[in-house]
């Protein structure tokens, strides 16, 4: 065909760039330009919040008994300074964090039965209450922690929040103050071993609203989060730009756990980002199946990118005000104010889903509002039972609808009811890889709306830059199968060391043993430390499979309207090729490159979303962005 005066051939195939396999696009011009797009890793966070508990030296220790004594200490303290608050005394709230201008490091609001608390990276328990002071606000005066613009350095170790009994609060923990500017969130506040918790009559909607830069919530239980008629959660993000942790807590929530989203942020292109999730329980009581409580899903993600889903328990979850998923992945321009949402760079590994009506689901965009499309995400060596036991539910392990790209199904080991993959909607999935995975064919198998087998639903919602291979599929056939996997008749012939006690490792002797891709046995890593929720109080480790040539691009602004900048992170001089490509695959777009950073004229796109595709000699980035007027 002709373009620009140039004959242009095109064909896809399978090759190997750098060692990296790879679906390429051959498009050979009079110049012979060759575009290649390949599977990207997702990023890792790259801020880790650093929480080490070490009391302040040098400055004043103030002990305060009365709840007017207390913000009077909030607002006279200096950095570095202890505010001692006695335990098993009420302070009634609303309370305020100042911003603080003088002196340096911390201040530490801690309880005088510090001693008898548990130690740092050990989890407390509504057992501990007796050694904490209770901070109380009643409905209708905000939380009973509020925070100014700017408030900062912050550090609350081991106090109970709560409402005052029989109110319903909003946010328990109230951070964030409508701020418009990055620069004005609050920011370094942590809650270490801190009991935060609603009304067990009356519930509360947030135990912390988390609407700050580095804010965390470590060693902690936060309970009692529920409502009727309306989403409750025990954490929630919606305006911030990160970084955010949430490590070795208890989560109870009636609609989602934990949500990042749900209402759009006030500061302009903001998404939560660099946000560390390890070693929770995400946690519903059986007793809410039979309360008027909305129930949602354990996790979801609506705007947050570079994120780390490690080592985490995610236990009970039906259907009532959604559909029983544990954890949903959707981007949301929630009020059509922010098309900036996205959803990417997200890793969920090694973690145990128990008893939950349905696995996890994703979407590419959000629909109608525009929004950007969610793009690499890692499904790895995680262990989901999706065992519906009476609670209803369609029983599907993984479902993946409307084009997400560059996601990653890897080393999973998973049960479920009804049918392991399901897929619908529109664009194409870009970069699909199912591979390594030890899972139930159940009831369909893999399958799309109106497409009964894999071969069949690969060619309707997929783009045929797929890789699924070698995978164990219980009671599955390699009829309308790709070739490569793996279809032992039941459970019986895998060979678990002990299935029936819950032991998902392979036996010595079991045929399926080192079978993966990497000459690992199919399904999780069992032996690993955080899949068993073992928690040493280590940090995040930043390990990731990625393509190690691979560069990072930067665009921005975004949306845009004319003049689109795009850093490459390459070394200058280095050869590239710029693409641009509509939503149905065509290129409209094209120009070569020696520099780190471009300007691209976009002035002339129609309104809509568009993929950048920057390759070199061994590398290839793609990213998604918007042009609006």
């Amino acid at each position: 065909m002709k373009q620009n005066n140039q004959t242009k051939i095109a064909a896809s195939i399978l090759t190997k760039i750098g060692g990296i396999k790879i679906s390429v696009l051959l498009c050979f011009h009079t110049s012979m330009v060759v575009n290649a797009l390949a599977t990207n890793y997702p990023a890792l966070p790259q801020v880790y919040i650093e929480t080490s508990y070490a009391s302040p030296v040098g400055g004043q220790l103030i002990s305060v008994n009365t709840s007017a004594a207390f913000q009077t200490a909030l607002n006279t303290s200096k950095l570095g300074d202890i505010i001692e608050l006695q335990a098993g005394t009420t302070f009634t709230g609303p309370f305020t964090l100042p911003n603080k201008t003088s002196g340096t490091g911390w201040i530490y609001i801690r309880s005088s039965a510090y001693a008898s608390l548990p130690a740092p990276c050990e989890r407390v328990s509504p057992a501990d209450a007796a050694n904490m002071p209770k901070l109380v606000v009643s409905a209708g005066n905000g939380g009973a922690i509020n925070t100014a613009s700017n408030a900062h350095h912050y550090r609350f170790v081991g106090i109970e929040f709560k409402p005052v009994a029989g109110n319903y609060i909003y946010n328990i923990i109230y951070i964030g103050n409508g701020e418009t500017l990055a620069s004005k969130q609050p920011n370094n506040l942590v809650f270490d071993r801190c009991y935060i918790h609603g009304d067990p009559v009356a519930g509360s909607r947030r135990g912390v609203l988390m609407n700050g830069a580095y804010i965390s919530v470590i060693d902690s239980y936060v309970s009692d989060c529920k409502e009727d008629g309306a989403d409750s959660q025990a954490l929630a993000a919606y305006s911030t730009t990160g970084p955010l942790k949430i490590v070795n807590n208890f989560l109870e929530g009636a609609g989602e756990n934990v949500i990042f989203g749900g209402s759009d942020p006030s500061i302009p292109n903001a998404v939560a980002s660099d946000i560390e999730i390890r070693n929770n329980l995400f946690f519903k009581p059986l007793s809410w199946m039979n309360e008027l409580w909305d129930i949602k899903n354990l996790l979801e993600f609506k705007n947050a990118q570079r994120i780390l889903v490690e080592g985490n328990r995610f236990e009970n979850c039906w259907p009532n005000a959604q559909s029983g998923y544990a954890l949903v992945i959707t981007p949301r321009n929630q009020n059509n104010t922010a098309p900036w949402s996205v959803v990417q760079d997200l890793t969920i590994r090694l973690n145990t889903f128990v008893n939950v009506a349905q696995g996890i689901i994703m979407s590419g965009f959000d629909a109608p509002n525009i929004s950007q499309r969610t793009s690499r995400v890692l499904i790895q060596n995680n262990v989901l039972n999706v065992t519906n036991l009476g609670m209803g539910g369609d029983g599907r392990l993984f479902v993946v609808l409307n084009g997400p790209t560059d996601v990653i199904f890897d080393h999973n080991t998973g049960f479920c009811t009804n049918a392991y993959m399901v897929s619908d909607g529109s664009p194409k999935t870009d970069f699909f890889v199912f591979k390594n995975n030890l899972v139930t064919k159940a009831n369909y198998g893999f399958i799309g709306s109106g497409t009964p087998t894999a071969n069949a639903t690969l060619a309707a919602y997929f783009n045929p830059n797929w890789e699924v291979t070698h995978n164990a599929v219980i009671g599955g056939s390699a009829t309308g199968y790709p070739v490569g996997s793996y279809f032992p008749a039941n459970i019986a012939a895998v060979g678990f060391v002990n299935y029936a006690a819950g032991d998902y490792r392979l036996a010595n002797a079991s045929p399926y043993k080192n079978l993966g891709t990497d000459g690992k046995d199919l399904g999780a890593d069992i032996d690993s430390n955080a899949l068993g929720s073992v928690y040493d109080c280590s940090p995040a480790t930043p390990v990731v499979e990625a393509d190690k040539d691979r560069f990072q691009l930067v665009l921005f602004p975004v949306p845009v309207k004319a003049q689109l900048h795009v850093q490459m992170g390459v070394t200058p001089g280095t050869a590239m090729r710029i693409c641009i490509y509509d939503l149905f695959g065509q290129e409209i777009y094209a120009r070569s490159s020696t520099g780190n950073d471009e300007a691209l004229d976009v002035s002339m796109f129609p309104e809509g979303i568009y993929w950048l595709v920057v390759q070199s000699q061994t590398s290839v980035a793609t990213r998604k962005f918007v042009v609006q007027r």
